[in-house]
């Protein structure tokens, strides 16, 4: 595949390597830029609408990072900036990441042999136009017994501290005691492909 092969250029407005994964799996070039926000900063009720504010936030902050980088944006080619947000669901809580070993592994006990979701928004702007608009997503996860073993080995291991509810469905620690997801991976890993790819023809 020959760069530029698309007549638009994309911005991925996250530094998460599933993201970056799941938007190349898709046949997408892109460039990455991340917005520094303060996330915590944002408080919605309701999971899904806090998805779509905190991803609508990095989307407003990446914006008028390029407005400074390139002063007006309008006859630039077509860019269409990709933003996403995604938050664990368990017992009506929402989970953001963990903020420390003992709640990742409470986070991950409360899991086992019970069930959780993930909420997971994607938020599309057309640079040029001025097109945005927000969906979101949601996968029902389903979990076997884990065993206090693995827990301790994942918490350890130490990734699942940098993830929303410490979960991580795909780790290969997990992926035995996982029973049923009911939604699409990629939506879990942080990126729904379908919302994805719906917002992108919306915008152009």
């Amino acid at each position: 595949m020959e760069a530029n092969s698309s007549p638009f250029k994309i911005i991925l407005g996250s530094s998460s390597m599933p993201r970056r994964k799941i938007l190349a799996e898709m046949g997408y070039e892109f460039t990455v830029m991340s917005a520094d926000i303060d996330e915590k900063a944002i408080r919605k009720e309701k999971p899904e609408d806090l998805v779509i504010a905190i991803a609508e936030a990095k989307a407003d902050a990446i914006v008028s990072k390029l407005r400074t980088i390139d002063g007006q944006l309008g006859n630039a080619e077509p860019t269409i900036l990709i933003a996403a947000d995604t938050v664990v669901v368990y017992e009506g809580e929402i989970r953001e990441k963990p903020s420390s070993k003992e709640e990742a592994w409470q986070f991950i006990k409360g899991y086992s042999g019970g069930h959780c979701a993930t909420v997971g928004s994607v938020f599309v702007t057309n640079i040029n136009t001025g097109f945005r608009k927000g969906e979101w997503d949601r996968v029902e996860i389903y979990f076997h017994e884990i065993p206090d073993e693995v827990i301790e080995k994942l918490v350890e291991e130490g990734t699942v501290l940098y993830v929303a509810g410490g979960l991580i469905i795909e780790h290969p620690l997990i992926l035995p005691y996982i029973k049923q997801v009911v939604g699409t991976m990629d939506s879990v890993m942080g990126l729904s492909k379908a919302l994805t790819e719906k917002l992108i023809k919306e915008a152009l």
